[in-house]
């Protein structure tokens, strides 16, 4: 955040649905030297840090993982490092690239609420995209509301690189919870309510067309001018994938280009451990960038605070890339708390989120 907000502010992923915490054990706090030098100091409360070593318990189905605790993976084409701005908007709804669904796997346990699918998808190179943008995708069908009309398009950020899971620039892969309706007063589900794209996605068999447009977005683009920056990362449930793909790209693949020495600190909150999404990835750099990595899980359903409450993750910080990605619930509880700490600094939040946003270290994208 600004530099000039060096006192407590306070980040709480909220216990929601898909935009569930994590597990407490006490309240620690963590002295970190940032790429300018300024000393910044991040404390969580109620939080549980993975600490290099400890196995997860939840087995993840993800592309060459396992080659994240070795050496670094080549890709290829490195052509698409050359492009100086991101592609936008290659394919629109109305002309939109047929893709092949190569596989759909669910990635959280039998107790997890919900389902959520990794699926991938071969676009033969002919739609690439950077880090932290979003495909769009358009159901099958009849636009229930517009006889006549395709269904409208859905949009989701891409959890993969621009080099894809098979690294070599020719797959996106996407993460996707299945959205169903269940009836208040009888409990049970109501198909004619489910989510129409979500539930195409993860019914979706390998060898299955898929409609894509875009890809679309800059808000949540990577920032790469600076190796040594600091990137702070929250996200509830499945607002994970566009960190998924910094993720890789920092401390998976081999690019040339891009030699991250800084700190990427990801704050993950989901329902319980069932729910957590690629815990074994996120856990493997963990492992092997020690000095170059954080990651904090909050598991709501699991976790209470010192109060007894649910569990919330806090966090402060003087200078970053401060990133959210999510369900928009999050965000009022993230900016009260922040507007109450500059005030009893005798600051306006007000102008240090306007200076933020000025300076590109605040990244947005809630649904």
């Amino acid at each position: 955040m600004a530099s000039s907000l060096g006192a407590r502010a306070s980040l709480c992923v909220p216990a929601a649905g898909d935009a569930s915490s994590r597990k407490s054990v006490g309240s620690k706090a963590h002295n970190l030297r940032f790429h300018d030098q300024r000393l910044v100091s991040l404390s969580l409360l109620g939080r549980q840090t993975t600490k290099p070593g400890s196995r997860p318990q939840q087995k993840v189905l993800c592309l060459s993982v396992q080659q994240a605790s070795q050496s670094k993976v080549a890709v290829n084409p490195l052509e698409l490092e050359d492009a100086k701005e991101p592609p936008i908007n290659l394919y629109k709804p109305k002309g939109p690239y047929t893709a092949t669904i190569v596989s759909v796997e669910r990635i959280v346990g039998p107790k997890a609420p919900g389902e959520t699918c990794h699926i991938v998808i071969d676009h033969g190179g002919n739609v690439p995209y950077w880090e932290g943008q979003s495909y769009g995708v358009i159901p099958p069908g009849e636009n229930p509301k517009k006889p006549g009309m395709p269904n409208n398009v859905r949009l989701y950020s891409i959890a993969s690189t621009r080099y894809g899971d098979s690294f070599d620039g020719r797959t996106a892969s996407l993460c996707v919870r299945r959205a169903v309706y269940y009836d208040p007063e009888t409990g049970k589900e109501d198909p004619s309510k489910k989510g129409v794209c979500s539930n195409f996605l993860c019914d979706s068999k390998p060898g299955d067309k898929i409609q894509l447009a875009g890809p679309s977005g800059k808000v949540m683009l990577l920032p790469e001018e600076d190796p040594k920056a600091t990137h702070i990362m929250i996200a509830t449930g499945t607002g994970v994938a566009p960190y998924r793909g910094y993720l890789r790209r920092m401390f998976m693949e081999a690019v040339p280009t891009f030699k991250f020495s800084g700190l990427a600190w990801l704050f993950l909150g989901v329902a319980n451990s069932d729910s957590l999404l690629y815990d074994d990835e996120f856990s493997s750099y963990l492992r092997d960038y020690p000095d170059h990595f954080r990651y904090d899980r909050a598991l709501s359903r699991e976790q209470k605070n010192r109060n007894g409450g649910r569990c919330t993750s806090r966090t402060r910080s003087k200078s970053a890339h401060i990133y959210f990605c999510g369900l928009k619930g999050m965000m009022p509880g993230i900016q009260d708390t922040l507007k109450r700490v500059a005030e009893e600094r005798g600051e306006a939040w007000d102008a240090k989120l306007l200076q933020l946003r000025k300076n590109k270290q605040w990244h947005v994208e809630v649904y």
